[in-house]
C-alpha cells in the first residue's frame, strides 16, 4: 500500500477535488463508495452546526473515510472547524490558499493528517518543510484558482516536485480518465485529485448550465481571469469574450469574486463565467461517480 493510501484509508488514491462551497453530502459519499476519497468544500464555511449536519448525512450514505478541504487564508474559524472533523472521526484533510504553517500544528494535535495544495515547485518545498503529510501539486492545467505567476504543467512539475521531497504526491490538473491517471502514476504521482470531472458527474451538485459548459468547452476554451491579486480559470463565452476585447474595461472589477458562487450556483455565467480546467475539452458526456472512477483506475 502507498503512503497516500495510507493517509487517505480509501481503496483508489482519487481524491475529489474541492470547489468552493459547492457541497453535497451525496456527491462525497457517492465518491467514498466508489473507492475513492470524497472531500467536503468548507473554505468559506463557518457554521459548525451546518458542518455538522452535514457530516451526518455523509455517515447516513456511507462508512467509507472522507475529508474536508480548509482554505487556509479564506477562514478565520478553521481551528473549530478542524475540532469538530476530530470529533466525527475525520483522520486527514486537505489544505490550501495558505501557509500550511498556520494550521497544521493544530492538525497533528489532533492526531489528524493533511495534504497542501500547491501550484509551483517553490510552493512544494516550503508546505513539506512546514509539515504538510503530503502534497496535491496542482499544473497549470488546473482549474480554480491560480497565481499570477507563470505556472508549469503536470509533465514538468510532478516529476519535479516528487524529486526534491519525501512526502507522497498526488497530481491535480488534466486529468479525467485512465490515461490521465496513468500518466500522473508514471510522472512520479501516488495518485490524483479529479475537479472538473467530476464537477460534471451525474451526481454533481452543479447546476445543468454548469455541466452544459463543461460538455461544450472546446480545445483552448478555459483562460485565466485575474482578480485582484490572484486569476481563476474559467469557460470563455461570448460576454467575457467581448469585455476581453475592450481594452477600456478591467476585467478585475468587471467580475466581482463575491459573485462567483451565485453565478455557478444559478447558471448566470454573465455575472460570472463558469469555472473548469483545461480538462473540460476532453469531456463529452455525464457519467455516475462510479463509472468514472472504475474506468480511471482500470
Amino acid at each position: 500500500m502507498s503512503e497516500l493510501l495510507k493517509i487517505l484509508g480509501s481503496r483508489y488514491p482519487v481524491i475529489q477535488g474541492p470547489i468552493g462551497e459547492l457541497n453535497s453530502p451525496e456527491m462525497v459519499a457517492a465518491v467514498c463508495e466508489a473507492g475513492g476519497f470524497g472531500v467536503l468544500a468548507l473554505g468559506f464555511t463557518r457554521d459548525l452546526e451546518a458542518i455538522k449536519k452535514m457530516i451526518a448525512e455523509i455517515r447516513e450514505l456511507t462508512d467509507k473515510p472522507f475529508g474536508a478541504n480548509l482554505m487556509i487564508a479564506m477562514n478565520p474559524a478553521n481551528e473549530q472547524i478542524l475540532e469538530v472533523l476530530a470529533e466525527a472521526g475525520v483522520k486527514t484533510v486537505t489544505t490550501s490558499a495558505g501557509s500550511p504553517k498556520k494550521i497544521y500544528p493544530k492538525i497533528h494535535e489532533l492526531g489528524m493528517k493533511g495534504l497542501h495544495v500547491v501550484l509551483d515547485f517553490s510552493f512544494a518545498l516550503k508546505a513539506a518543510d512546514a509539515g504538510a503529510d503530503g502534497l496535491v501539486v496542482s499544473g497549470c492545467e488546473s482549474g480554480g484558482l491560480r497565481t499570477m505567476r507563470p505556472e508549469s504543467s503536470n509533465m514538468v512539475l510532478i516529476p519535479l516536485v516528487c524529486d526534491h521531497v519525501t512526502v507522497p504526491v498526488a497530481a491535480a490538473g488534466g486529468i479525467a480518465d485512465s490515461r490521465g491517471y496513468g500518466a500522473a502514476l508514471a510522472l512520479g504521482a501516488q495518485g490524483v485529485q479529479i475537479g472538473t470531472r467530476f464537477l460534471s458527474a451525474a451526481e454533481s451538485p452543479a447546476s445543468e448550465a454548469w455541466k452544459k459548459e463543461i460538455l461544450n468547452c472546446p480545445d483552448g476554451g478555459t483562460t485565466l481571469l485575474p482578480l485582484g491579486g490572484m486569476n481563476v480559470r474559467i469557460i470563455n463565452n461570448p460576454s467575457l469574450a467581448e469585455k476581453m476585447n475592450d481594452p477600456n474595461i478591467d476585467l478585475s472589477q468587471a467580475y466581482n469574486m463575491m459573485n462567483m458562487g451565485k453565478a455557478w450556483r444559478s447558471g448566470d455565467f454573465d455575472l460570472f463565467p463558469a469555472g473548469g480546467g483545461q480538462v473540460s475539452a476532453s469531456i463529452t458526456e455525464i457519467k455516475s461517480v462510479k463509472d468514472i472512477i472504475d474506468e480511471m483506475v482500470s
